[in-house]
């Protein structure tokens, strides 16, 4: 980053006495990089100079009478204009610099001019009440916009000819429609005020995709502003010590060139948000210009010296100009045609097509262009005078996918209608902030630990921190000779790599154990002519993907067990256990801006593939985390604040389980992702225009609940939607672990405990779900609900809450779903023959057979007691007698309290449970697991059968513990028969 200081020479003379004063410069380069064109507010003469051409001294154009406070290139023809304090606006050819005419007048001095992408179209503004904009073909008005309270400073035509922005000297920014000349967006005050010094001007500049406008913040740094909205999207904030007076794109948008008061230059990385190269210079830099077919930056102070930043990008990065679109050039004829391709027109985007379709003339000289009759031929449309120019500015409708347009009229109209490619999300590490000059950053930081650096002098500095200070002896810290810029870190020990950098252009992947049994366990491996862009960690593994698209996967000892071509470049990695999760891009991005990923999931224990998905992403985002939860789930994160999380319904498929859109108390918060359990995320809340923690101080992690974007629901219960649907995801993780582990022939009797808890916790939701639903009279879904309760006293809970709420036909319902249960449960008992399959397990977990509660002979209400669960409530109701027993049951009713009263019932259903935990009990012995105890059996309800039981007990969890004793089949055929034939006698009575 340290740079040779950057000689100026001087182009203009500081007018005033001693040193001269301080004057507003302005600098542009020529599309074909040849030449340079200098302007000083305190000159009059504009000079060209011809860089191809050392020795030949720069040529004057004095036409003005005062200084030249704009210069604007024609980006399709070979002209620029000047505006001055004079108040007018002039026009020239180039490179002979001859004056052609002048374009228009003020009647105050003019600070700023802009051309359309096409040239078709001059905007002119100043210290005048108004925006003109001037037709270049006969220099005509074609309208004046009014909206700014003071002088404008600075104007920029949307590369999609849709909008003009323009900003003032207050600091308000304007979007203005082109079609309409409304003004459809108005930022206040959001850029720094410059109306007291007349060598300061406001400006601001459009990406060259259109889609991000680039303004001066109010805190030394430049802020995005959607194309469309206008919302802020993200901000650059560096080592500028002041506000920030200059900025300029490079011709690709990967880059951003920003001057400051503070006398630097800074040149940032758009998609790392940091500044990559500095220069310091002796006054203000008021202008800059990025050669538009080079790696190099033009520059012009306020005292009128100008240079070249040559090499502005170091060689190892991407260039400035690669991807940007092919610069446009005039043969001798006078003609435009695209470099590639002269015969057939530009391979430009769609935008060329709206601009150009129209019929434009050439300014100055007024020849159709050949690529113009190409479009007239295609689209119909004719071009002469004003009204041409009006239609070629006539309203496209907002939006960022690709345009319909008819493309089967011939090869030339087809090479027209390709879009602009939207630049690919890069490779990163999960948990890692960018790169901070002088400052600490993480290069991990997960819910184990973390990892910072700082360079100093040349070398880095590498410090590995745990959150549980008492987990074991503090990890040495460590000298980085070699740069890292990446790392990963488990129980086991971190994992570190670097760019390709140096002489022999070669990248490092290091591997640091935090205890073994040997001495130099420490291992590391060099890769030339391939770049290590993303590592994770497993147990027992390494892995590192690269940029020749090798998944290269490395035992913990350093062996070199596989390399792996992946689909596509990677975009991150990110293990736990035996599992290595890979995000890669699966194509171009779609004009939309919208990345297109696929995920793929390894074991690398059995060398196999789990999962292969699409990850969705918000439109227009990209991925900022990706990992897995505390109980393995694999989860995303996009930059639009929306997390996701893997799941197995519907033959796997992502949910939105976290927004955070309606998690944020307010605007300027940000969440930077940590990690994630079951039901909460662990992230670090950051404050705008910050997007990520510093270092020092130490960052405080909070966690936030899941919430799920549910559609705004009639009965109001939000919440309790969002409970019911997260349970259902919780019950289903849990269902899959114990399928998995039953097949390796792992006891599971905590995780049945933890479904039988969550179930139980859904039956409560559920039931105040049916409370809402109730009072809502949305008697259906009360219904439905009712029958996705788990347990049988939930059942009996909602038939006492619509009695209690004199909702008979409901309660009846609810009686026949209690019928259909209990038949289900009698018919499906006796066929159960092995419960320890994995299928068994399965269908057992999801489709849990309700189990029995105490009879109930004789009608009971509902009391409200809140929310608190005592003895003998469900779901936050009381149950106690009516004060009208036996009058408000019909016979169908009193049916089916006789019918649970049976102690044949009981028993039944007692014996049930105990043959399912004995039948699971058996098919654990069976896979080699320790005998573990299901349920204790009750072997006095089974002998007691003629017993009126009418306490009530707390539902017995079929998961628990069993005892050894189990009850014979014949025994459990009898009782069956037995409710069978009650059932079918009291059927026979009704």
């Amino acid at each position: 980053m340290k740079h040779r200081s950057l000689k100026l020479k001087e182009a203009h003379k500081a007018s005033g006495g001693g040193g001269g004063r301080a004057a507003l410069c302005s600098i542009i380069w020529d599309p074909e990089g040849r030449h340079l064109v200098t302007a000083s507010a305190a000159d009059q003469s504009v000079l060209i100079h011809y860089l191809d051409q050392q020795s030949k001294p720069p040529k004057a154009l004095d036409h003005h009478k005062e200084g030249v406070t704009a210069l604007a290139f024609s980006p399709s023809s070979n002209s620029f204009a000047s505006g001055s304090v004079d108040h007018s606006v002039k026009l020239y050819s180039f490179p002979d610099g001859e004056f052609q005419s002048n374009v228009t007048r003020f009647t105050l001095p003019i600070r700023s001019l802009a051309f359309n992408k096409s040239g078709s179209l001059l905007a002119a503004a100043g210290d005048d009440d108004g925006i003109k904009l001037i037709a270049t073909i006969d220099s005509t008005i074609s309208r004046v916009l009014k909206g700014h309270k003071a002088s404008v400073t600075g104007l920029a035509f949307d590369p999609k000819n849709e909008f003009l922005a323009s900003v003032d000297s207050v600091g308000t920014v304007i979007y203005w429609e082109l079609s309409s000349g409304k003004s459809v967006h108005t930022l206040n005050s959001v850029a720094p005020i410059c109306d007291s010094d007349s060598s300061l001007s406001n400006v601001l500049s459009w990406s060259p995709d259109g889609e991000i406008l680039a303004v001066p913040g109010l805190r030394n740094d430049v802020v995005m502003y959607d194309r469309d909205t206008a919302e802020k999207l993200f901000t650059l904030k560096g080592d500028h010590e002041k506000s920030v007076c200059f900025l300029s794109w490079s011709p690709n948008g990967k880059y951003i060139a920003t001057s400051g008061l503070d006398k630097q230059v800074l040149i940032w990385d758009i998609d790392l948000r940091q500044d990559i190269e500095r220069q310091k210079f002796d006054d203000r830099i008021t202008g800059l210009a990025w050669k538009s077919n080079g790696n190099a930056l033009a520059v012009i102070d306020v005292m009128g010296k100008f240079g070249v930043w040559e090499s502005t990008i170091p060689s190892c990065m991407k260039s400035p100009i690669d991807g940007a679109p092919s610069p446009q050039i005039r043969n001798d004829s006078g003609f435009l045609f695209d470099e590639d391709n002269e015969k057939s027109s530009a391979s430009g985007s769609l935008d060329n097509v709206d601009e150009e379709s129209h019929g434009e003339s050439v300014p100055i000289t007024g020849k159709r262009l050949r690529k113009q009759s190409i479009l007239e031929d295609c689209f119909g449309e004719d071009s002469d005078g004003e009204e041409g120019l009006l239609r070629q500015i006539e309203s496209r409708k907002r939006n960022s996918a690709k345009r319909k347009v008819d493309i089967g009229k011939g090869d030339e109209c087809s090479s027209l209608m390709k879009s602009i490619r939207v630049r690919m999300q890069e490779a990163f590490q999960p948990g890692s902030t960018p790169i901070q000059p002088g400052k600490r950053r993480f290069l991990c930081y997960n819910l184990l630990g973390s990892i910072t650096t700082l360079e100093n002098e040349g070398n880095s500095h590498i410090e590995v921190d745990f959150h549980d200070t008492g987990r074991g002896p503090r990890v040495p810290s460590m000298t980085d000779y070699f740069g890292f810029t990446m790392a990963s870190l488990n129980e086991n020990g971190s994992v570190f790599a670097n760019p390709c950098k140096g002489e022999k252009n070669t990248s490092t992947l290091m591997y640091r154990p935090f205890s073994s049994w040997a001495n130099n366990s420490e291992w590391s491996m060099r890769f030339e002519a391939e770049e290590v862009q993303a590592v994770a960690l497993g147990n027992g593994w390494v892995a590192a993907a690269t940029s020749l698209n090798f998944l290269r996967i490395f035992t913990d000892g350093g062996l070199q067990k596989h390399i792996l071509c992946l689909n596509g470049p990677v975009v991150t990695l990110a293990g736990l256990k035996d599992e290595l999760a890979i995000v890669t891009h699966a194509s171009d991005s779609l004009p939309s801006g919208d990345q297109v990923l696929d995920v793929m999931v390894l074991n690398i224990l059995n060398g196999t593939q789990t999962i292969i998905s699409r990850l969705p992403l918000t439109p227009s985002s990209h991925l900022t985390w990706f990992g897995f939860s505390d109980e393995g789930q694999l989860s995303s994160y996009d930059s639009k604040g929306v997390l996701r999380m893997f799941s197995t319904q519907f033959g796997g498929s992502w949910l939105p389980v976290f927004s955070a859109s309606k998690a944020r108390k307010s605007e300027d918060e940000n969440y930077w992702v940590v990690g994630l359990s079951a039901s909460k995320l662990f992230c670090i809340i950051c404050k705008s225009p910050d997007s990520y923690p510093l270092v020092m101080p130490k960052p405080v992690l909070t966690l936030l609940n899941f919430s799920l974007p549910l559609a705004c629901s009639d009965l109001g219960a939000d919440e309790l939607e969002n409970e019911f649907v997260l349970s259902k995801i919780s019950l289903l993780q849990i269902q899959n672990k114990v399928k998995e582990m039953v097949a390796a022939g792992i006891d599971t009797t905590a995780l049945c405990d933890e479904a039988f808890s969550i179930e139980a916790s859904m039956d409560r939701c559920i039931l105040k779900l049916i409370a809402s639903c109730c009072n809502s009279d949305k008697l259906v879904r009360a219904t439905e609900l009712a029958r996705l309760l788990s347990l049988e006293k939930s059942v009996m809970g909602a038939i006492k809450l619509a009695t209690a709420l004199k909702l008979p036909v409901l309660a009846e319902r609810f009686i026949g779903v209690l019928e259909e249960s209990l038949l289900d449960k009698s018919e499906g008992a006796p066929h159960v023959s092995n419960l320890a399959s994995s299928a068994a397990v399965t269908s057992n977990v999801a489709k849990r057979k309700i189990l029995p509660v105490p009879a109930v002979n004789k009608p009971q209400v509902l009391k409200s007691v809140g929310s608190e669960e005592k003895s003998g409530e469900v779901g936050g109701f009381q149950l106690c007698k009516s004060p009208s027993e036996g009058n408000t049951k019909d016979s169908r009713q009193q049916m089916q309290s006789n019918l649970m009263a049976t102690p044949s019932a009981k028993a039944s259903s007692d014996h049930y449970k105990v043959e399912l935990c004995n039948n699971t009990r058996e098919g654990n012995s069976k896979a080699g697991v320790n005998q573990m105890p299901c349920v204790k059996s009750n072997e006095t309800t089974l002998k007691d059968e003629g017993v009126n039981q009418m306490q009530s007990h707390r539902a017995v969890n079929p998961f628990a513990k069993a005892s050894k004793n189990q009850g014979k089949s014949s025994l459990f055929d009898s009782i069956k028969k037995k409710v069978d034939n009650e059932k079918m006698d009291g059927l026979a009575k009704k």
